[in-house]
């Protein structure tokens, strides 16, 4: 029982510290990509796909309004998560929230008439650049 327990929990303890590692490299940044037709950000459990014909409006924010939080987490300068706005006991609409550095600007984006999502990128001219291809794709309206 020696050896074969050793080995047995040698691995477990291997095992589970790779599985840590692994998740805090997921959500140690926001894993874009930008397609044709669509923009898909990642942050570990977290993701969407916006199609640039959904945006509505993207707008340059300095803060980010209070929130009460449904599930995410906060870290260091950074947010992630799936949020809910106060303005009132009935909004049910949910905020994706993909901040990177609190201290940056944020991307507020608007797409399908009300939904709401919040992204920068830890180096501001990447968020930049992304403000700029967005703001690009959005198609007025006739």
């Amino acid at each position: 029982m020696g050896k074969q327990s050793t080995l047995f929990w040698n691995l477990i303890i291997v095992v589970t510290i790779s599985v840590c590692l692994l998740a805090f490299l997921a959500h140690s940044k926001n894993w874009t990509q930008t397609d044709d037709d669509q923009f898909k950000i990642l942050s570990g459990f977290y993701y969407k796909k916006l199609k640039y014909a959904d945006l509505d409006s993207v707008l340059w924010v300095e803060r980010i309004p209070p929130m009460e939080r449904l599930n995410g987490f906060s870290g260091f300068d950074k947010e992630k998560g799936i949020f809910r706005e106060f303005k009132d006991s009935l909004t049910t609409k949910k905020v994706s929230v993909f901040i990177d550095n609190f201290s940056n600007g944020k991307i507020k984006i608007v797409y399908k008439d009300s939904l709401s999502l919040y992204v920068n990128y830890k180096d501001s001219l990447e968020t930049v650049g992304l403000f700029n291809l967005l703001k690009g794709k959005i198609t007025p309206a006739d």
